[in-house]
């Protein structure tokens, strides 16, 4: 989700393994408001990314995200997962050990 002058822009993504995530709506203005309305009162944890939401609007509806969004794609979904409590928070990278 990104707000700009023009409203916000909004994409839905729809992930189940092991198929890659795929944009299932996305708008902007109006429509963007009705697709962030619509996960609020379906209990969708919301992300603002609006460089991710520029490129993901981009996409045609019902495709696969290509690889090179795969990375920043990943991060939003896990930060989706542990607000929703299906997963526990992120697990901090282990320091090299003392010599």
């Amino acid at each position: 989700m990104s707000e700009t002058s023009k409203g916000p822009l909004a994409v839905a993504l729809f992930y189940e393994k092991p198929h890659a995530p795929r944009v299932v709506a996305k708008g902007r203005g109006d429509v963007g408001q009705a697709i962030v309305d619509t996960a609020r009162q379906h209990g969708v944890p919301l992300e603002q990314n609006p460089a991710l939401a520029e490129a993901l609007s981009a996409i045609e509806l019902d495709r696969e995200i290509p690889k090179e969004l795969y990375q920043a794609v990943a991060i939003v979904i896990g930060f989706v997962l542990r607000a929703s409590g299906q997963i526990g928070p992120a697990k901090r990278p282990r320091s090299a050990a003392k010599r």
